[in-house]
């Protein structure tokens, strides 16, 4: 039986993050449910330039995520479909990320508000006790947007800032090492194997020996 795990994007910024969580689902051999909300869209254009829609998914994921999805197990569901596979607590998956995940998408699924389908699909994934990561971006934090993530936390989420180390490539660390450090951040507490970035091996200055950070010019 196919049991994917459903990515939710929603409309803070940092689509990048999403990009790089797909990526390292499909590399790992895992199938994937994806939603992406009506903000997020607006993100994504913003971010790459690039439209996601609806009747185009498949051409512009690829655009998106530079692969050939059709390599891959990958479902689309359309936000504004509340009957979905994943609104279902009887339809089969893994868990659920939401990455990036907006205050207002924090707030509503804390809350069950179920306005759309993202939020419908982690009210169902956290009411059936299975892996939900939220992965909040904004900074500062309202004190309303800390409670949402308290809920969230009591609910059984993992709440995962979008906040990278530094140690896996160093201080002359790309956009894209930070990137794919909070990526394999939501694949570890996934339980889904990776190597989007070097391990802390209790020696410092290991990733200047390894090569991994370069001068800049």
């Amino acid at each position: 039986m196919r049991r994917p795990w459903v990515v939710g994007v929603s409309g803070a910024s940092g689509t990048p993050y999403a990009a790089a969580t797909i990526n390292g689902l499909l590399d790992a051999g895992e199938a994937v449910d994806l939603v992406v909300s009506r903000a997020a869209r607006l993100t994504i254009l913003d971010e790459t330039g690039r439209a996601f829609r609806d009747g185009h998914w498949q051409d512009d994921l690829t655009a998106w995520l530079g692969r050939n999805v059709g390599d891959g197990d990958v479902t689309y569901w359309p936000a504004g479909d509340l009957a979905a596979g994943p609104s279902s607590g009887s339809y089969p998956v893994k868990g659920m990320a939401v990455v990036p995940a907006s205050t207002a998408a924090c707030a509503g699924i804390a809350i069950g508000l179920s306005k759309d389908l993202l939020q419908r699909a982690a009210e169902v994934n956290l009411k059936e006790r299975r892996p939900v990561v939220v992965v909040p971006r904004e900074t500062p934090v309202t004190r309303s947007h800390l409670e949402h993530l308290l809920a969230l936390h009591d609910a059984g989420a993992v709440v995962l800032p979008a906040s990278p180390g530094f140690y896996g490539a160093g201080a002359g660390a790309s956009a894209q090492q930070l990137v794919d450090f909070v990526a394999g951040k939501v694949l570890d507490a996934l339980g889904v194997p990776h190597s989007l970035f070097r391990r802390w091996s209790g020696e410092l200055g290991a990733a200047h020996e390894s090569g991994v950070v370069r001068a800049r010019p």
